[in-house]
């Protein structure tokens, strides 16, 4: 019986060489860029100092977060990084998903096609070149926006320089740019629909909304969760080149975001234990809201990450 069983074994073993072969290279990856580094995070509980190495630096235990928790700026921060999140997350998402619903109707092909590349080439144009279009585009004298408000009466003026415009223009820029991608997700989603709930719906009477509503949406309910999921766990990590490049000293107020506030503390001042602590804090958060959101996912719906 126990040969059978390690025979069993073996011949199963063998079957899946091929795959383990595949795995190497993503463990080993796993393994040296996200686990590897993990070693440094002691940086945030020591006073570390280059010339001493990490296990020579002195042992400070919470300093580090202590200060940031006591700096003026750290609400500020943190708001600023909820706001920016928070309001791309519930902007963009509707868009992608009506995106997606029309060019599933859409029974042009050709036409589909057209819309679908014109809305996901965006998605290729560098973080540098995005800004960099933003800035010509908004310039107070040779800009498009103000050329064109200025002809319709409008007062010319910089809107990248304006703090209240920042979170409009990082964001509805964002949308422009990832819409289309964010689409296709859902356009895969709705292609797995079975093709007889729209033949049972349309017997049953149900025009293209209620078919929308009661067939579309259901389907892809459980991509919607899921997505949902990973960027509620992203909520503190927005894009810290975009923001840095559209920073400047008539914004920061409103831009200064938990990214940009780590690179200017770690690189710029080099107080590398502060931005490790900052750094951590928001991985902690991060793993915290992933986990409440899949819990509520669980409790709610059959669809979660684990």
């Amino acid at each position: 019986m126990k040969a059978s069983k390690k025979s069993a074994l073996y011949k199963a073993f063998m079957y899946s060489v091929p795959y383990y072969f595949l795995l190497i290279l993503p463990v080993a990856y796993l393994i040296v860029f996200k686990y590897t580094p993990m070693y440094g995070v002691q940086i945030a509980f020591r006073d570390f100092k280059v010339s001493l190495g990490f296990f020579k630096s002195q042992w400070v235990g919470l300093k580090y977060f202590q200060m940031f928790f006591s700096a003026p700026s750290f609400w500020r921060i943190i708001l600023n990084t909820l706001l920016l999140s928070v309001y791309s997350l519930l902007m963009g998402t509707p868009i992608a998903i009506i995106l997606a619903l029309a060019l599933n109707e859409c029974k042009r092909i050709r036409f589909k096609k057209t819309i679908q590349m014109i809305t996901y080439m965006p998605y290729f144009i560098s973080t540098v070149v995005l800004v960099t279009m933003l800035s010509q585009f908004l310039d107070l004298k040779l800009g498009i926006i103000n050329t064109g408000l200025a002809m319709l009466g409008f007062q010319r003026k910089a809107y990248m320089g304006i703090a209240e415009a920042f979170p409009h223009l990082y964001v509805w820029s964002g949308i422009w740019q990832g819409t289309g991608y964010s689409a296709v997700i859902y356009i895969a989603a709705l292609s797995g629909i079975n093709s007889e709930i729209y033949d049972a719906a349309r017997v049953d009477g149900a025009n293209k909304l209620q078919r929308i509503l009661n067939v579309d949406l259901p389907g892809i309910a459980p991509t919607i969760i899921t997505l949902f999921i990973l960027n509620a766990g992203s909520i503190l990590n927005v894009g810290f080149e975009k923001v840095y490049l559209m920073q400047n000293g008539s914004n920061i107020r409103v831009s200064e975001i938990l990214s940009t506030y780590v690179y200017k503390m770690g690189l710029q001042n080099m107080n590398y234990s502060f931005s490790a602590a900052v750094g951590l804090f928001n991985s902690v958060i991060s793993l915290i809201l992933l986990t409440i959101c899949n819990f509520v996912s669980t409790r709610l719906s059959e669809t979660s990450l684990w």
